[in-house]
């Protein structure tokens, strides 16, 4: 989620948002001989077998989001409130949960940007690599639904090309780091949500988000429809997502969790009302912690 130019951001500001290493699992047969109860262990191992719910480093990947954009003041990242890897005890961030808060100053890294796409994943995912954290956490998809227009959407088949090249990449530099896969947010829902603020609806005409944002008060047809569009390649996206991550015995697909999460407006940023604010940077790190500890998948 980004500013649709420098321009809109100068006016803004003068007046006041794994895998296919293929390490899936390979079917083990047994050898005849074993234990009774031991063949359908040896036959078919559990994927979530090999995740480890206490990593002891983190590193995070994706866009504005991750990035604290909008959360502590009026256009501007703000990383120690990220929900990935902020240092902030309001967030709570899942490198803190995981690592606790000294641990987490050293041991967690933010390769998120401002505006950033699926395309410019591989990029993000090489500098995390160098670092050897034993997570990385991935929230990225709305800006590549965040265009100027539902035809300049990213098609889903690239999104898919660009989010398994990715993956790759990582795998090749780091074949047993975990993956947390969060869900693209929903994004008709923060419509809905910001919409009541006056001033929201100023500031998204500068240009946040126009495909699913721009005229936010309009509710005829063509509004209709250019909405619903965006969120059926929201929802494709994050089919992605989950089938990517699912060949990967490594990667945890959040489930549908973020897209799920009902923001209301005190989780929202009060500068522009569409990214996550503290509070709801809080929301997320903790639906990535429950995830990353969970038992199973």
């Amino acid at each position: 989620m980004r500013m649709r130019n420098r321009h809109a951001r100068a006016l803004l500001a003068g007046t006041t948002a794994a895998v296919l290493g293929l390490a899936g699992c390979d079917v083990q047969g047994g050898d005849g001989a074993a234990a009774p109860g031991t063949r359908a262990r040896q036959a078919q191992p559990s994927p979530t077998s090999l995740w480890d719910s206490s990593p002891d480093s983190v590193a995070a990947v994706g866009d504005s989001i991750t990035r604290g954009f909008d959360a502590c003041g009026v256009l501007a990242d703000c990383p120690e409130v990220s929900w990935a890897t902020g240092s902030s005890a309001e967030v709570n961030s899942l490198a803190v949960r995981l690592l606790g808060a000294a641990k987490a100053a050293t041991h967690s890294w933010n390769h998120a940007e401002t505006g950033a796409r699926m395309a410019d994943l591989t990029a993000q995912m090489v500098r995390a690599a160098a670092q050897k954290p034993q997570l990385v956490a991935v929230m990225a998809g709305a800006n590549d639904a965040c265009r100027r227009s539902t035809a300049a959407m990213t098609p889903v088949a690239d999104f898919r090309a660009q989010f398994e090249e990715a993956l790759r990449t990582l795998r090749r530099a780091l074949p047993k780091t975990q993956v947390y896969v969060a869900s693209v947010p929903d994004l008709k829902r923060l419509w809905s949500q910001g919409r009541t603020n006056a001033l929201g609806k100023q500031v998204w005409k500068l240009g946040i988000c126009p495909s699913m944002l721009g005229d936010a008060d309009a509710l005829d047809s063509a509004a209709t429809l250019r909405r619903a569009t965006v969120q059926k390649r929201v929802e494709a996206y994050n089919t992605v997502l989950k089938e990517v991550c699912a060949k990967d015995a490594r990667c945890r697909f959040d489930g549908g969790a973020v897209y799920d999460f009902r923001f209301g407006t005190d989780q929202l940023s009060h500068w522009d009302w569409f990214h996550p604010s503290k509070d709801g940077q809080a929301r997320l790190a903790e639906l990535a912690y429950r995830k990353v500890t969970a038992k199973t998948s």
